[in-house]
């Protein structure tokens, strides 16, 4: 299930750059009816264009669609800093007196051996 959401948000991530090639994948499975119904050049005898009038139209209508979404997204784009200020009260606590031994001697042999080792959940990897 994680691969597949994984899989699923990294193609969402992708399909906005992949635009102009699904418009020219739509115009060549299509190039047929486009030249014989929507082409400028369609009634003349000698038609060199085959509808590449249409996808440079098309092209250029997605990437001039493309320009305005990018200039709406700049003109909205409003950062907003919120500062949460939290009023607490410090005391004084008074501090305590260890008297324990901070660092062992090193001239005397070691009293236990630890032989496990940190294993991190296996939900983090």
């Amino acid at each position: 299930m994680k691969r597949f959401f994984v899989i699923f948000l990294s193609f969402m991530l992708l399909v906005p750059s992949f635009g102009s090639f699904f418009v020219y994948t739509s115009f060549k499975l299509n190039q047929e009816e486009i030249s014989k119904t929507i082409c400028v050049q369609r009634k003349m005898v000698f038609n060199s264009c085959n509808g590449r009038c249409e996808l440079q139209k098309s092209l250029k209508k997605y990437s001039d669609n493309e320009k305005r979404m990018q200039n709406n997204l700049k003109e909205k784009a409003e950062v907003v800093y919120i500062q949460n200020t939290i009023v607490t009260s410090y005391k004084f606590v008074t501090s305590i007196e260890s008297r324990a031994k901070i660092f062992a001697s090193f001239d005397t042999k070691p009293i236990s051996v630890s032989n496990s080792t940190f294993r991190p959940p296996s939900y983090f990897i």
